[in-house]
């Protein structure tokens, strides 16, 4: 996890240069996409795991390319639906675009499958073009790249590399390879600051994530990853949803860490997560954050007291890239540090106790 985590700057770098050539897979599967849009029939994201987390993300992308590119855009333009919910009820028209890292979970196969056989094209987001699913898909965008740790990283950060360089054929506007891979490196760097806060996480009993915005999916995303590889009992709450109830089961063996990178909105968004620190702070929560700058400006440190890790502005990068790839890297370094804080190891998802293993097999068999 520690290497794949590492290497994501240099993958951004590749990736975005690659995707960018008119002829390449992303720029056929964008002419879809703004034809599907045009029509006002559906574009369907599904994936399960980091892969469903990451297809939330690409459909925050694409519905900013499409907005960019002068199209009208409603709430059913682009969404995204859970794999095993889409193989029960396939779309019929429009566009399904599967993204699965290794092409390998059933449940996503057979939502592109189902989708096939309804009657709506397929694409298919994932890490090799003769990926099993590839078969069902007419459109298939290749990352190229494989995480050596089931503890999926790139399995994240590459979907949404293919979203933003399908965005910016969309657009018109390339997306700058040189500022997403700056943004990456820099929201990973202060590791310090990631192992401050994950020092003070590992102590707690529960640890609760809220965002609002594009940083809904990456709070998502971190909750799965330290369930994964830290085993620590986790749940994702949007930001204005934790304030009505869930305070009640809070307390001071309750870690909070709120993400807020999302440009858009950004006032709003902060003065209601100072108000949901604030009430953390009165229960005695060990609360952190990641915060774009501006947004750590506004929030007092007292209501941090776990430490934040601050995402730097990007403005070169449209609103949700900058915010997705922001805070990517910096929750999957707090994820890592937080593995080693509480002795685990990520890279297996706890499947070398033969007890999770068999769990594992039961859940497939």
């Amino acid at each position: 996890m520690t290497d794949m985590i590492a290497a994501e700057p240099h993958l951004a770098t590749r990736l975005l240069a690659r995707l960018a050539d008119p002829g390449s897979a992303a720029a056929r599967l964008a002419a879809v996409i703004r034809e599907t849009a045009e029509s006002a029939a559906p574009v369907v994201l599904t994936g399960c795991g980091t892969s469903e987390h990451a297809a939330m993300g690409a459909v925050e992308i694409l519905r900013d390319g499409l907005v960019r590119a002068g199209l009208a855009v409603t709430a059913g333009t682009v969404l995204a639906e859970e794999a095993f919910e889409l193989s029960l009820r396939p779309s019929t028209t429009g566009l399904v675009i599967a993204v699965s890292h290794e092409s390998g979970t059933a449940a996503t196969n057979r939502a592109l499958e189902a989708a096939r056989g309804a009657g709506a094209r397929t694409a298919l987001v994932t890490a090799a073009a003769t990926a099993p699913a590839a078969g069902a898909a007419e459109i298939v965008v290749a990352t190229d790249e494989v995480d050596q740790s089931w503890c999926h990283t790139v399995g994240y950060v590459s979907p949404l590399l293919v979203a933003a360089a399908i965005a910016g054929h969309l657009a018109g506007e390339p997306v700058d390879a040189d500022a997403a891979a700056g943004l990456m490196t820099a929201s990973s760097a202060d590791e310090p600051a990631a192992e401050r806060l994950a020092a003070a996480i590992a102590t707690v009993d529960r640890l609760l994530v809220a965002g609002s915005g594009a940083d809904r999916v990456a709070g998502r995303e971190l909750v799965l990853k330290v369930e994964e590889a830290c085993w620590l009992p986790s749940a994702y709450r949007d930001v204005e949803t934790l304030l009505h109830g869930h305070l009640a089961a809070t307390g001071d063996r309750t870690g909070l860490i709120v993400i807020l990178t999302d440009r858009h909105a950004r006032d709003e968004r902060t003065a209601r997560a100072r108000q949901l620190l604030a009430a953390g702070q009165v229960l005695g929560a060990v609360s952190g954050g990641i915060l774009a700058g501006s947004a750590s400006d506004a929030i007092p440190a007292d209501l941090t007291p776990a430490g934040r890790i601050i995402v730097p502005p990007v403005p070169e990068l449209p609103e949700p890239v900058a915010a997705l790839l922001g805070s990517a890297l910096a929750l999957q370094l707090t994820t890592e540090r937080l593995a080693r804080a509480r002795g685990t190891n990520p890279d297996a998802i706890r499947r070398d106790d033969a007890r999770y293993r068999a769990a594992a097999e039961a859940a497939e068999r």
